[in-house]
């Protein structure tokens, strides 16, 4: 299934209908169903049987010349042929076939014409089969006006089902909201009436409700419509209703979004397995996305405030501002929180939007739009709460942190399982962010300690790695030493001094120190070097020479190779 918006920022992407009231019910009925209603049952369909599932939404006859401007989509036609094939001039097919293509171009559902002495010609009807365009031929003796009554009959009949229903559909869903009820209650109600599966997700696909049949859940799950991390691929899908799946049979699905105050909240999809959406699916979703928006909305306004309690109680345990001991450790389990077993702390920050090479450091501090932090924090919280609730995990003003608890031996395991679940598979674009972990802290009050421990390696690991990295503080090893060294500009003059030409930002002085750095990697094992580098024996030896007559007799000096080793790693750590 190919995507239908490659690579875009689904947090950041404007929902196709951005607008806070639901649009107008305009149902209508395939074409299918109007040749089963009984004035039009005897109805012959041509050719385009392949198209018999387009709407229709109205009826036209067409009697007067150069009709094509007052076509409109979803407007069945009628009319003659002896009107279609009005001044044809000497082809009279070839007008036919034009007027086949430029039909089906203005999206109308078919044309009907009447019985008479001249059939259609065989290649006109072989161009509307190839468009899937319906051509049909009413019965003899039936009326156009018959067939307008017919219609429009049927028309008003099921707008008014559609309208029905959606009313009943909004009632209900209001009447949850004013007892009490969430996003799960909500979604209970419109999948129970609508006989669907029914997701409510945020804008770049994490799922805040499910409710539905098991038979629709098992069809969602085979329709390949999630990541590995469980997120909704919002970014397949288009507003409206569509098959789940154009490659093969995976039932029908109809997304709407749920919009307020000019701000997305997220999408709402309906899932059917086995059969079409009921008809006025995407009014009733739309009605529903009315009471959603309004739902979020309080739920944001409550978890703004309890967050923020929430938060600052935590930032003065993080910062050691509060001294953690029996009571702290009771007062969190009042707020939810369990911090009495061993965990690591865990930071992570969105790198900036342009990307940054491996050792060089940002211009500057990163910028972050606030509806990207607070994306970014609600899928942290979310993915962490449904491994552990207890698992403290808070947003400040540019980071997130959380405490995970891990057994011996499973911190790098589980972080790496939860990066990769807040990453989802990068399929809609999701901005990078860097992370770093402290190490294990054994009591809760050593909190403090692993905080900042979790802040410079996510400080430090994104100046060595670059953007995207994911960094533990053990494994910092000389980088968080010279971290330390306040003075950045002492520590870029000692790797000039050391290293001389190549600490300059030519390739060739690059190309030199990597050479360098494998000698120092190998213990000057010149014969493993050449190996791993792909260099003859000897075109290695020159190299040597040439890198003693920049920096000194490295091989014989153990001094100078280790001023040389901590001078390489203030080059990989430029900007610090």
């Amino acid at each position: 299934m190919s995507y239908l918006l490659p690579m875009v920022t689904v947090a950041n992407h404007q929902a196709h209908n951005l607008r806070n009231m639901p649009a107008a019910a305009t149902a209508g009925l395939s074409v299918a169903e109007l040749l089963a209603a009984p004035g039009l049952a005897d109805t012959v369909v041509l050719a385009g049987r392949s198209g018999l599932d387009r709407v229709v939404r109205g009826v036209t006859v067409l009697d007067v010349p150069d009709f094509l401007p007052w076509v409109r989509p979803d407007e069945l036609l009628l009319s003659t042929t002896a009107a279609l094939s009005r001044d044809a001039g000497g082809d009279p097919v070839g007008q036919l076939l034009t007027l086949v293509r430029d039909l089906d171009a203005r999206q109308a559902p078919g044309i009907a014409v009447a019985p008479g002495p001249d059939p259609l010609p065989g290649p006109v009807l072989a161009l509307a089969d190839e468009f899937g365009f319906p051509v049909l031929r009413l019965a003899d003796g039936v009326a156009f006006d018959e067939v307008l009554a017919t219609v429009y009959g049927l028309l008003v009949n099921r707008q008014n089902q559609v309208l029905a229903q959606a009313d009943a559909l909004h009632q209900a869903i209001a009447t949850i909201v004013l007892g009490g009820g969430g996003l799960p209650q909500i979604a209970d109600e419109v999948s129970r009436l609508l006989d669907c599966v029914l997701l409510i997700s945020t804008p770049d696909g994490r799922v805040l409700a499910e409710e539905g049949a098991p038979g629709h859940r098992q069809g969602i799950e085979q329709a390949a419509l999630f990541d590995s991390s469980g997120r909704l691929l919002v970014e397949r899908l288009r507003i409206g209703r569509q098959p789940a799946r154009e490659d093969e049979p995976g039932g029908r699905l109809a997304m709407t979004s749920i919009v307020a105050g000019g701000v997305d909240h997220g999408r709402i999809v309906a899932y059917r397995r086995s059969e079409d959406l009921p008809p006025g699916t995407e009014q009733a979703l739309e009605r529903a996305a009315i009471v959603t928006a309004l739902t979020i909305t309080k739920e944001l306004a409550v978890s703004a405030v309890e967050g923020k309690f929430r938060g600052d109680y935590l930032r003065d345990v993080l910062t050691g501002q509060v001294s953690v001991d029996e009571p702290v450790v009771q007062h969190c389990r009042s707020l939810g929180w369990d911090i009495d077993r061993p965990m690591v702390v865990l930071v992570a920050e969105l790198d900036a939007a342009e990307p940054s090479r491996s050792g060089v450091a940002p211009a500057g501090p990163s910028v972050v739009h606030r509806s990207q932090h607070e994306r970014f924090v609600s899928a942290w919280q979310q993915v962490l709460r449904a491994r552990d609730k207890e698992a403290p995990v808070v947003g400040f003003s540019h980071e997130v942190v959380a405490l995970l608890p891990v057994g011996p031996g499973d911190a790098s395991k589980m972080v790496a399982e939860l990066i990769a679940a807040v990453s989802g598979d990068r399929g809609g674009g999701r901005q990078s962010f860097s992370a770093g972990v402290s190490r294990r802290v054994l009591d809760p009050s050593q909190i403090a300690t692993g905080y900042a421990q979790a802040r410079k390696a996510v400080s430090v690991g994104r100046r060595v790695h670059g953007h995207g990295s994911v960094s533990h503080f053990d494994s910092l090893g000389v980088h968080r030493l010279l971290s330390l060294v306040p003075d950045t500009g002492e520590l870029k003059s000692f790797a000039a001094e050391v290293l001389g030409d190549l600490a300059a930002e030519a390739a060739e002085a690059a190309d030199l120190r990597q050479t360098l750095q494998t000698l120092l990697d190998t213990n000057l094992n010149v014969a493993e070097t050449a190996r791993l580098l792909h260099f003859h024996y000897n075109t290695l030896r020159y190299r040597i020479s040439k890198l003693e007559r920049i920096i000194g007799p490295f091989t014989t000096d153990p001094h100078l190779r280790l001023d040389v080793a901590l001078a390489l790693q203030v080059v990989q750590m430029r900007g610090i």
